[in-house]
């Protein structure tokens, strides 16, 4: 909310509100989802790297530490997957492997530039490769013809591909980013079985209209990122940021929270139709803050943080009502 320029009390963690996000909440939230999934103790020292290098940023330890841990949470959940391969070798987990080591690259290109416009195009890779990786293996009950499994590839390569270009030529790199966002957004529109779950009910419709609005905000955010391919910071910045990493992968987030939780925590967490709010908070919000920086308009920017902020702690609110909260009080 310091970001988008609410006068709150000033604290140099604004700075770090990406890294935090990044590697500290998604990192760590993905790392515990397959330490699970493995089964290994060690595999656990991942997800704890990673929440140790949320600590050591908030705690204002020197980044250079923090950058480090960061890139060593990277590595072993690189290693986790690499287990999780050869467990059950198959495109998903390879995809998805590759994702977690676009992470390691942009914690590294973070150490070495101190940098985070070049460190944002590998963070992106990474998350969006280990979603569609998900979904890859989810996608297998509607069994896309080989040509699509190839073209799901080589779209994953292009979208490696960006990264590492973006270090040479900021606009040539993000614009191939782009092209590969666009087309892995195509392409899960076309060939997730999502669709046909919007015709359920309860759970699976809620499910059905996260995912593809989650895969419309990619596709915004791949037409945006080709818009204003520049390296640094301003109002299209923001927009091309937030409309993928708050309207893709928060909808994501939202969308597998049900199924993901209970293998993680422990604890049930049924389906509510409150679910529907904190889900519409927090598209509108985006819908509000990414028209404002088109504009662009400060006092939308700003509004539409705050409705994105709400929606984040009411989706907490929501899930922990429906989950852990009420196996507490069952308990007691």
């Amino acid at each position: 909310m310091i970001r988008a320029g609410w006068r709150l009390p000033a604290t140099d963690l604004a700075v770090a509100h990406g890294p935090l996000m990044v590697s500290g909440f998604l990192g760590a939230l993905i790392g515990m989802e397959r330490a699970v999934a493995l089964g290994r103790r060690w595999a656990f020292a991942a997800p704890l790297l990673a929440g140790a290098g949320s600590v050591l940023t908030i705690l204002g330890l020197p980044q250079v530490v923090a950058r480090a841990v960061f890139a060593l949470a990277s590595a072993l959940l690189a290693a986790v997957f690499a287990a999780l391969y050869r467990r059950q070798p198959a495109l998903p987990p390879a995809v998805m492997g590759a994702g977690v080591l676009s992470w390691l690259g942009g914690n590294l290109v973070w150490m070495a530039t101190c940098s985070l416009p070049l460190t944002v195009p590998w963070w992106t890779a990474f998350l969006v490769l280990m979603i569609a990786g998900e979904r890859l293996e989810l996608s297998r009950v509607a069994r896309p013809p080989r040509w699509a499994t190839t073209t799901f590839v080589l779209l994953g390569i292009l979208l490696l591909t960006g990264p590492p270009l973006a270090l040479v030529s900021a606009a040539t790199g993000i614009r191939t980013s782009a092209a590969a966002m666009v087309g892995m957004a195509a392409w899960l529109l076309r060939y997730d079985p999502a669709r046909p779950l919007l015709r359920l009910a309860g759970l699976h419709r809620f499910t059905a209209a996260n995912l593809l609005a989650g895969y419309l905000w990619l596709l915004a955010a791949g037409i945006l990122w080709f818009a204003a391919p520049g390296p640094r910071g301003g109002y299209l910045y923001d927009a091309r940021l937030h409309a993928v990493f708050v309207g893709f992968v928060f909808s994501m987030v939202f969308a597998h929270a049900p199924i993901i939780l209970p293998a993680v925590l422990g604890r049930t967490v049924p389906y509510r139709p409150a679910f529907y709010g904190h889900a519409a908070l927090l598209h509108a919000g985006l819908v509000l803050r990414v028209a404002a920086d088109l504009i662009p308009s400060p006092p939308g920017r700003r509004w539409g943080a705050l409705l994105n902020t709400l929606a984040l702690v009411l989706f907490l609110v929501n899930t922990a009502r429906a989950g852990p909260l009420t196996g507490l009080r069952t308990a007691l």
